[in-house]
């Protein structure tokens, strides 16, 4: 007999969905990224060589390089400006084909020239000290590369870190010797060589590169097929689908937005299909592309960071991770669940899936990642080098695959997108490194924490809260690993502060997580813009959406400041498991609530006794674990109960 209750798929033909042109437009309109020079011809292909050398040159100076920091980051940062300008127009929406105005190209010189001159000279400019601002030509020339770097961040980046720096530098300069401003920021590495951006130039940019190879081998599609094969044909599957395949993809792109995009463009009309609402489509897709850059074991460019700013191994970092990483996933993963058992909807026909026998002997797409993670777990190998064999293994997996073989083109394809895509990355870096520079020189720092201690009145609540402000309103104007970059620099240390005396793993996965989720949080919310442009549906409603659907990631680091057990800090293996266990619970709980749904329709009173329960069981301890056991359990069997009477009613 046909169940009334559940949705039929809708035809195919009769989905409404956006077109790459509309994808563009909102990019275009939201993301700096996506505003970019038209080349054709010979000045793309001299451009194209240009991006695909220097990706070469960094995979080159990573591994062998003996150079001064001083020669290696000034000679990238130099050609991070020639590439800068040559693909990032001075404002949004410029079409014109194969231009470049003379004012760009003497931006270009003159801002990267000063880099090349230091990076040649570094050796007596290093013996001068600070004798060499007592030269005005000196002076000059790191004031006109500082500007140049702003400009091409106003481009590619945003307006908003450029107002972050801006202000610091008009405090550094009215409270600091003028000529110990210039040394500090542009003559050592304090300032714009700081510590972000030379862990882009060592470490970040050949992960890039990796991962430009990785897509180019046909993995984001195996992921897709695998997540079909899953859980395909289970109540409203093709958003589980999404859930899967945007955690697995996510985690090599490390771009919300840019998998957003690749996945969502597949997804969302599968989730539409199946009888979601679109702006609900758009947001599962955006929250789980978000959480991308928390899956490990590549969690995106900013995990590299988190491990030279606490000083612990990045293998370390990335199995922290996974617990917070798995609990995210589940709130998504229950919500859409629950989502489809409210809308009565069904799956994708077994007949239509993958089949998991012909999956299997794919399976092989995944070497350059287990290469990955196995040399950089010996703590033998350095993660440059781990990045640079995994490149390896990854062209070697692309020429046996025949269904999406690599070649040469594919090769120049990946160096080429590798050496734009460090563009931003790098650029935003360099900000970071300013931010750092003048926090260093003013000893703001310090006065930092003691106008926080004093707001907060030593209560590490509202201090945490303020932080997370912070990160989530910088955030929505600046990517995740400047935002991070100046978070650590600023929030994390006054978090760390005996005055408020948040674990030092804590701080920093708090911040950390909290820009991150800026991607989907309105107003400003990159990635649910993204999916809402694919899935034709208002970009706020599918930003609320997608804040509801990803509200463990502004739990968990609340859980983790007070409870570093999380992250499997002074705990032993039983504690572990009963964190693991209890945690999702809590999720389930929360999700739950949150969805309304359980079973059937909850009323508002039960709804709160989740959410109660949920946040107690997500707190590692065994008084809130036994109160939120209690809650959630009683709440989840009377609500069994009453949804089997209302059946035989």
């Amino acid at each position: 007999m046909k169940d009334e209750n559940k949705k039929e798929p809708v035809p195919v033909q009769d989905i409404d969905v956006g077109t790459a042109a509309d994808v563009e437009a909102v990019m275009k309109k939201y993301d700096r990224e996506s505003n970019v020079r038209i080349w054709e011809g010979k000045p793309l292909i001299v451009i194209r060589w240009l991006s695909v050398l220097f990706s070469i040159y960094c995979i080159y100076v990573t591994l062998f390089s003996t150079a001064l920091p001083e020669v290696r980051l000034t000679t990238f940062l130099g050609m991070i400006l020639i590439l800068g300008y040559l693909n990032y127009p001075i404002k949004k929406g410029v079409t014109r084909v194969n231009y470049m105005p003379w004012y760009d190209v003497v931006l270009m010189v003159a801002g990267s020239a000063p880099f090349f001159y230091f990076a040649f000279h570094a050796q007596q400019i290093i013996k001068l000290a600070t004798r060499v601002t007592r030269d005005p030509v000196m002076v000059a020339i790191a004031i006109i590369a500082v500007l140049a770097l702003m400009e091409l961040c106003r481009r590619c980046v945003g307006i908003p870190i450029l107002c972050v720096v801006g202000a610091l530098l008009v405090y550094t300069f009215a409270t600091v010797r003028f000529g110990k401003v210039i040394y500090d920021l542009f003559y050592t590495t304090t300032g714009v060589m700081n510590t972000p951006i030379n862990v882009c130039a060592k470490y970040i940019v050949v992960f890039i590169i990796f991962g430009a190879f990785l897509e180019r081998t046909g993995i984001s599609g195996f992921f897709i097929d695998l997540a079909n094969s899953l859980c395909g044909s289970s109540a409203g599957g093709p958003a589980k689908v999404a859930v899967i395949s945007s955690a697995l993809c996510g985690m090599v792109s490390g771009s919300s937005v840019g998998n957003t995009v690749t996945t969502g463009s597949v997804t969302i009309p599968m989730m539409k299909r199946c009888g979601y609402k679109p702006e609900f489509a758009g947001a599962v897709e955006a929250a789980s592309s978000t959480g991308g850059q928390i899956m490990p074991p590549i969690m995106g460019a900013a995990a590299f960071l988190m491990a030279e700013y606490m000083g612990v191994p990045y293998a370390t970092v990335a199995l922290k991770a996974i617990l917070p990483a798995v609990l995210y996933f589940a709130g998504i993963y229950i919500a859409v669940h629950l989502e489809a058992q409210k809308l009565g909807l069904k799956g994708i026909p077994k007949e239509e899936l993958p089949k998991m026998r012909l999956l299997i002997k794919k399976i092989y797409l995944l070497a350059p990642l287990i290469v990955l993670v196995a040399l950089v777990s010996t703590n033998t190998y350095t993660m440059q080098f781990s990045a640079s064999v995994a490149i390896f293994i990854a062209i070697g997996v692309g020429l046996i695959n025949k269904d999406n073989r690599i070649n040469l083109t594919k090769i120049v394809d990946a160096l080429e997108a590798g050496g734009k895509g460090t563009i931003t990355v790098a650029v935003a870096c360099a900000m970071a490194g300013l931010v750092a520079g003048c926090i260093t020189s003013t000893g703001l720092a310090s006065k930092l924490i003691t106008a926080i201690v004093a707001v907060s009145q030593g209560k590490p609540i509202i201090a945490l809260f303020l932080t997370m402000i912070c990160c989530i309103v910088l955030g929505m104007g600046v990517p995740t690993t400047a935002n991070y970059c100046i978070m650590a620099a600023t929030c994390a240390p006054i978090l760390i502060a005996p005055e408020i005396g948040i674990n030092l793993v804590s701080a920093h996965f708090f911040v950390f997580y909290f820009g991150i989720v800026a991607d989907i949080t309105p107003p400003v919310a990159l990635a649910a813009y993204a999916g809402s442009a694919i899935a034709k549906a208002p970009p706020m409603k599918t930003a609320i959406n997608a804040t509801r659907l990803a509200i463990a990631a502004f739990i968990v680091p609340y859980i983790l400041a007070f409870n570093p057990a999380m992250v499997f800090i002074d705990t032993n293996v039983v504690q572990v498991i009963q964190i693991c266990v209890t945690s999702l619970l809590g999720i389930f709980g929360i999700a739950s609530a949150l969805n309304g749904f359980l079973f059937g329709k909850l009323n508002p009173v039960f709804r709160i006794l989740l959410i109660a329960g949920g946040l107690c069981m997500m707190d590692p301890g065994a008084m809130t674990d036994m109160v939120g056991l209690i809650l959630v359990i009683g709440t989840t069997f009377w609500q069994y109960m009453s949804s089997k009477k209302a059946v035989s009613a």
